[in-house]
């Protein structure tokens, strides 16, 4: 029965807004992504090893959850 399935998106793009039913994503914190992420690469190009980071993310609740 289709009411047995829900769908969801990762990403929390536009598209999961403009769909019907607006679809469940998460959400990821880009800006913190993308300064770990630098922060990483100049570690790694200092002869460093840094250790894996793991940052939050956030359920959106929509119509299709």
């Amino acid at each position: 029965m289709p009411d047995d399935i829900a769908v969801g998106g990762f990403d929390d793009s536009p598209a999961a807004t403009a769909a019907s039913p607006a679809l469940a994503t998460i959400r990821q914190p880009w800006d913190r992504i993308s300064n770990e992420m630098v922060r990483v690469l100049l570690a790694q190009m200092g002869g460093e090893d840094p250790a894996a980071v793991i940052l939050p993310t956030e359920l959106v609740r929509r119509e299709s959850t």
